[in-house]
């Protein structure tokens, strides 16, 4: 075992170091990047899901979306959305004349609720094979939800939280 002292030049501290915070934001713009491509591919799923617990007009769930996912989705995403999900027959709407500004107030329909469920349970399976060895032959009860995957997770324990 050697005793030798390894000396480092300032300068080469510096470059280290720069390296280092270049490489850590790459990461975090890769991370960022990633979330947000899973958040557009899953946002009907997001939706539905926020519906699930209460009735809510539509800047309450952009709110929310930004608020527990910090993912920002503005009105030209959110109300074309809910206008498709209402077409389909997923979300019923009536207008809140009550409140000082009229809102129009969504709610999930039984069909929505179908489909929730549905796709909650697909997205289960699709972890659950992603996570499981290539030659290991999986099938999921549609019934098992205990390998929900990290956002679905969150989504279900917000119903205590809103």
């Amino acid at each position: 075992m050697s005793n030798s002292v390894h000396i480092v030049h300032k300068s080469n501290r510096k470059t280290v170091g720069h390296k280092y915070k270049k490489e850590k934001q790459k990461m975090v713009n890769a991370q960022k990047e990633v979330q947000t491509k899973l958040m557009k591919g899953l946002l009907d799923l997001i939706v539905l899901q926020f519906l699930n617990t209460q009735p809510m007009h539509g800047y309450q769930i952009i709110t929310k979306i930004r608020k527990n996912f910090g993912v920002y989705f503005g009105p030209s995403t959110i109300y074309p959305l809910l206008t498709t999900l209402e077409k389909k027959g997923f979300v019923n709407s009536e207008w809140n004349m009550t409140t000082e500004r009229p809102r129009k107030v969504y709610k999930l329909t039984t069909e929505g609720y179908n489909l929730l469920n549905f796709t909650e349970n697909s997205l289960n399976f699709i972890c659950k094979k992603i996570s499981t060895p290539a030659n290991a032959d999986i099938s999921i009860a549609p019934s098992n939800r205990a390998s929900l995957n990290p956002m679905l997770k969150k989504m279900r324990t917000q119903k205590q939280i809103i």
